[in-house]
């Protein structure tokens, strides 16, 4: 029986290391995307035995198409994203365009070249790691609420688009994960309180998400599943 196969962009950060984790765990041939922390892929790498590394950047789409032409994999985890967060008056244009390139233009691209094969072969599943904000919006926030609230709307029509070809496309929403990011947020204690379950989301959950809704919800497209604690309802 041939390995599956998944692709998972931003593989280096705290939920992409777990959705690699979770994915190998399963079985799956992992295709590790990185771009400049080598020495955390070739880890990870080496922790999962079946892999293999993919670099290139999220901003050069010339970059995505040479690295990703002809791959044919099972499943697409649209994972890399950044944040470049300042109230709306005050953001820069330039970190409106990194955002919106690196979360909302970066994914398209790549969907486009992976979903190739998928529908060469009439099957397929695409996972895209949107957020909270992109739910309801944060303030200071406007450019990564506008790239994520443009990836749950890119899934929920591509899910109208391939869903003829055997093809599901669905998003996850996350809201607070524990991470690196999250060791310099101040007032820590007060964010957990606005959360019913009291508590910050672990990675490692969001990676069991992204398995279940990238490969055991077989009936499930165009869907956006909020893991928030029930922060946002």
């Amino acid at each position: 029986m041939q390995m599956l196969k998944v692709l998972v962009t931003g593989a280096t950060g705290s939920i992409g290391t777990a959705i690699v984790q979770e994915f190998a765990k399963q079985g799956y041939y992992v295709y590790i995307h990185y771009y400049q922390n080598k020495t955390k892929a070739d880890s990870l790498l080496k922790e999962i035995e079946n892999g293999t590394l993919i670099q290139f950047d999220m901003q050069n789409k010339e970059e995505i198409k040479a690295s990703l032409e002809g791959l044919d994999v099972d499943v697409l985890v649209n994972n890399a994203g950044i944040i470049k967060d300042s109230l709306f008056f005050f953001m820069e244009e330039s970190d409106w365009e990194e955002v919106i390139n690196t979360n909302l233009n970066a994914p398209f691209y790549i969907t486009k070249f992976i979903s190739k094969n998928m529908i060469r072969n009439k099957k397929g599943s695409i996972v895209n790691v949107a957020s909270i904000s992109g739910l309801v919006g944060n303030a200071g926030q406007a450019n990564y609420a506008a790239s994520k609230g443009g990836i749950i709307s890119l899934t929920k029509t591509l899910a109208i688009e391939l869903g003829r070809y055997n093809i599901r496309v669905n998003a996850l929403a996350p809201g607070i994960i524990e991470s690196e990011m999250m060791e310099n947020i101040p007032h820590q204690k007060e964010l957990k309180k606005m959360i019913p379950l009291q508590r910050f989301g672990r990675a490692e959950e969001v990676a069991k998400c992204a398995y279940f809704i990238g490969h055991d919800a077989t009936y499930v497209s165009g869907e956006v599943l909020n893991i928030s604690g029930a922060m946002v309802r």
